[in-house]
């Protein structure tokens, strides 16, 4: 297992290539909820992950409602790769206001949107991307079928769904993803998710897996953030519980020092030992991606993982989930 865990790849079903376990995530590009875009940076971030070798991008509609897969198809165009695109459909929005929009109709004007945007003739991983309660999830799960057949989408994935609405789901169609937070400080995926893709020979994605910059540890206890900025809206960022997470990711940071590796890079090496995963790595500069190839070719032991654990109970025993997240039904 331990072998298995530590190699660079690993095959999402229905792609052609193994992808890298490291992704590059793009939502912060988008600008949206990230104190707006910097688009002469985003290119450069998406130039940046390639040459590190980087084999899969993921990105959304909603992420600068648009603007981040355009970057992505622009990026992408500029430059040889042999990259994968992973991006999701299902929310809506109305004066730049999500709401969860899983409607057949509304799938396949979604794949369009994206085909142009990205500037490509299929989409290698398509997920939905929040459920839509209002939406019977066969209806979906039938049309993106629909759309896998006609060649206009690769692989098909969900994000943030429950093993039940995973269990209806792939009645109607086949499923090769899960998309969840998960990372040191929001576990909870660990319990369901991820066993549930490992029975289903799945693989999960998963987002938030440097939980919105802390485990950068390029944080202090005393840092701030605009209203334009979704962390001054997210329970962990707050003074009653900022400073307790802080002082965990200086635990977290020595303990990475013992294998001459940063936070960031220790907190992304153990997503990727908690079975079939590919960690999403946020970036909106190319500074910030640099490092990534840090993460392959070892592995934590038993004992880091248990010190983990330790410092969380000390630190952190009632973490927050990341629900503050969700967007609204329509």
């Amino acid at each position: 297992m331990e072998e298995q865990l530590s190699k660079n790849n690993i095959h999402i079903p229905g792609l052609e290539h193994p992808v890298t376990r490291v992704a590059l995530g793009t939502w912060a590009i988008g600008g949206w909820m990230w104190g707006g875009p910097d688009d002469d940076n985003a290119i450069r971030t998406i130039h940046t992950a390639l040459d590190e070798g980087i084999t899969l991008i993921d990105t959304a509609p909603v992420y600068g409602f648009g603007h981040a897969e355009e970057l992505v198809g622009r990026a992408l165009s500029q430059k040889p790769h042999k990259a994968f695109i992973a991006t999701k459909l299902g929310l809506n929005w109305k004066d730049d206001k999500p709401f969860r929009d899983s409607r057949p109709e509304r799938i396949r004007k979604e794949v369009e949107d994206s085909l142009r945007r990205l500037k490509v003739e299929r989409i290698d991983v398509e997920q939905i991307h929040w459920p839509d309660p209002k939406t019977p999830i066969e209806d979906s799960a039938r049309e993106l079928e629909r759309l896998h057949k006609e060649g206009k989408i690769g692989a098909i994935g969900v994000s943030n769904y429950s093993p039940e609405q995973m269990d209806i789901f792939r009645q109607a169609a086949p499923l090769a993803t899960i998309q969840s937070p998960f990372n040191i400080f929001e576990q909870a995926a660990g319990k369901d998710i991820l066993p549930y893709a490992t029975k289903n020979k799945m693989v999960m994605l998963a987002y938030g897996a440097l939980c919105r910059g802390l485990l950068t540890g390029k944080m202090s206890k005393d840092k701030t953030f605009p209203k334009s900025d979704l962390r001054s809206d997210d329970p962990k960022f707050q003074p009653e519980h900022f400073p307790h997470y802080i002082a965990a990711v200086d635990e977290i940071k020595k303990l990475a020092e013992k294998h001459n590796k940063s936070p960031m890079v220790f907190a992304i090496r153990w997503i990727l030992d908690q079975g079939p995963t590919i960690a999403l790595w946020g970036a909106r500069k190319p500074e910030q991606i640099s490092g990534i190839n840090d993460v392959f070719g070892w592995t934590l032991s038993q004992e880091d993982q248990d010190q983990v654990a330790a410092i969380l109970k000390r630190h952190v025993p009632h973490p927050i989930d990341p629900s503050f997240m969700a967007p609204p039904e329509r």
